[in-house]
């Protein structure tokens, strides 16, 4: 079957679907490509949602990954605002939710990303409780953040991710009181560990944010339907006139568990199981972006990435991957956050419990340095906190494996390029 004759659909218009879209054409695919979203917005990046966009420093069209007349220029068929609630492996077809039409598909590319986990706890019906996934969720989000700011109004952020903590210096910076309740004892604890956590700590306290380590939501009170305060497993009570979720994310799986895909195990992060070349168990369909548990040779595990470089990168792999290409997805993990005047790229893969030891390079009082996650000498991640210009060698470090000497790789004076096997 040539080209011409084939049909490739996409389900999920973030970053990944859309940039899977645009490598098809790029890479010389002529047959139908059908891109489908449940927004009505076109696709868009997520950064900017919790970063500018939010702060008021970036337009509402600087968001969208092309602009809307990208799409019929490469004739490709963009549903918005349509929803696919089966996948006929069979027949080959997907059924939009809406009205039951059935699209017959040769590749099919899940794209479907995650959601935002809930609070399940009494007063989530109040007004005033909020998250964070969606452009709509941050336009109404920069809205709040600005009345809190004029009303001396305080937020309580129930999650010291990287969502929560970047929602934190945006309040800040709108003038609002911010309490963060978490139930780790720093924040970031499961990506950074206790060493480098506390240092966003630091950070948020001198700008005036209050933690409450140790704890969870247990409850959101008010009265009128709007916010007055929340309470605590602990037995606290925090004022709040709004309430934001930012307890992680879920990856989107239940289309894909309805046609009878393997889906990873929850306690390894769930997400639809893909091979190194983003395939499910079924051959014709594959999987990018925050859905996708892949293998990952580097590390020796199977890793599924909710960050923006992996919806940028895993689209276009997959895209290759449905084209017949030879496809290998084992791009190091990749992320960055600006709070305040800290800007971060972190780079590798480090959870607790998998390093022996933390290298600082530089001054972190200052917060200029760079952060390595070390085992026995060799570099599982490692972060660069307002120095630039080095994600290159550190993900060096990372792939080659190379055992290092720590005392030069904490030394600012040595080249990290000369470090790189």
């Amino acid at each position: 079957m040539v080209d011409a004759d084939q049909t490739f659909v996409i389900v999920g218009g973030g970053l990944a679907g859309a940039k899977a879209a645009e490598t098809l054409r790029a890479e010389g695919f002529t047959g139908r490509v059908i891109l489908i979203c449940d927004e009505r917005d076109h696709p868009y990046e997520r950064p900017p949602l919790s970063k500018g966009y939010l702060l008021g420093k970036e337009e509402r069209d600087s968001v969208f990954v092309h602009e809307p007349a990208w799409y019929a220029r490469h004739d490709v068929e963009l549903h918005l605002g349509q929803t696919v609630d089966a996948v006929d492996r069979a027949a080959k077809t997907v059924r939009f939710g809406e009205d039951g039409t059935t699209v017959r598909y040769d590749k099919l590319l899940l794209a479907t990303g995650a959601e935002p986990r809930r609070l399940d706890i009494p007063g989530t019906d109040l007004a005033g409780v909020h998250h964070l996934r969606r452009l709509a969720h941050a336009e109404r989000l920069r809205g709040v953040l600005a009345s809190l700011g004029r009303d001396n109004g305080h937020l309580v952020i129930a999650g010291a991710g990287w969502i929560g903590l970047e929602i934190a210096a945006a309040a800040r910076q709108y003038g609002a009181e911010v309490t963060v309740v978490h139930r780790g004892p720093t924040p970031l604890h499961s990506v950074l560990g206790p060493e480098v956590g506390q240092l966003f700590a630091e950070l948020h306290r001198e700008r005036g944010v209050r933690f409450h380590f140790g704890a969870a939501l247990t409850e959101i009170t008010g009265q009128d339907g709007m916010v007055l305060a929340v309470r605590t497993d602990d037995g606290e009570e925090h004022p709040a006139h709004a309430v934001l979720a930012a307890i992680g994310a879920a990856p989107r799986t239940s289309l894909a568990q309805a046609a009878g895909l393997e889906l990873a195990d929850r306690a390894d992060g769930g997400g639809v199981l893909v091979d190194a070349r983003l395939r499910t168990s079924d051959p014709d369909i594959h999987a990018a972006g925050d859905v996708a548990s892949f293998p990952h040779t580097l590390f020796g595990t199977r890793l599924r990435v909710e960050h923006w470089a992996n919806a940028l990168n895993g689209g276009p792999a997959a895209a290759r991957a449905m084209l017949g290409r030879d496809v290998t997805y084992d791009r190091v993990p990749y992320f960055f956050t600006d709070q305040y005047d800290l800007g971060m790229e972190y780079s590798g893969w480090a959870p607790p419990g998998s390093y022996d030891q933390v290298v600082i390079r530089g001054d972190a009082g200052r917060r200029e340095f760079i952060a390595f996650w070390v085992r026995d000498g060799h570099v599982l991640a490692g972060m660069n906190v307002n120095v630039w210009n080095v994600t290159d060698p550190v993900q060096g470090l990372v792939r080659s494996r190379t055992r290092v000497d720590t005392e030069a790789l904490a030394n600012p004076r040595v080249p990290l390029e000369s470090l790189v096997a």
